[in-house]
């Protein structure tokens, strides 16, 4: 995947100009290159751990992810680069520009698989509306859910 190629140059797709300070760039013909992968963040505040390779952002997030057509927002947003996977949570809206959206209070997205978890707030459930057409694969959410007892 694209965002895993520009891991190895020593760059991030991200763009986070905050952290430009942090992480060597890439170059242009990787850049071109990527432009699919390209994940976009904003936030009230963004900070990143070179020992663990952590970025997190948070306070009214929002994630752009232009090449599979996804905005989503949340309370807080982590990226571990080593793993390839975005963790949002807390208030989790996910909307896919055709539509498809998805509510939960945690939100892992497994970028090297094209797979997603949700899960919801205990004693809640996960929400999730897709609209289906036969040439259309669904993007593979796997929900959590908790059990009830009244």
């Amino acid at each position: 995947m694209a965002v895993k190629a520009m891991l190895r140059t020593g760059g991030f797709c991200l763009a986070l100009p905050l952290l430009a300070i942090f992480w060597p760039l890439v170059s242009a013909q990787a850049q071109q290159t990527a432009d699919a992968g390209v994940i976009t963040i904003e936030s009230d505040l963004q900070s990143a751990d070179n020992g663990t390779g952590v970025i997190t952002a948070s306070g009214n997030v929002r994630l752009v992810h232009a090449g599979r057509g996804l905005v989503a927002t949340s309370r807080q947003a982590q990226y571990f680069t080593e793993e390839d996977r975005i963790v949002l949570s807390g208030d989790v809206d996910v909307i896919q520009a055709d539509g498809n959206q998805l509510r939960a209070d945690r939100f892992t997205y497994l970028l090297e698989e094209g797979r997603a978890i949700a899960s919801p707030v205990p004693g809640q459930q996960v929400f999730s509306q897709w609209s289906l057409t036969p040439s259309q694969p669904m993007l593979d959410v796997q929900a959590e859910t908790t059990t009830v007892t009244r």
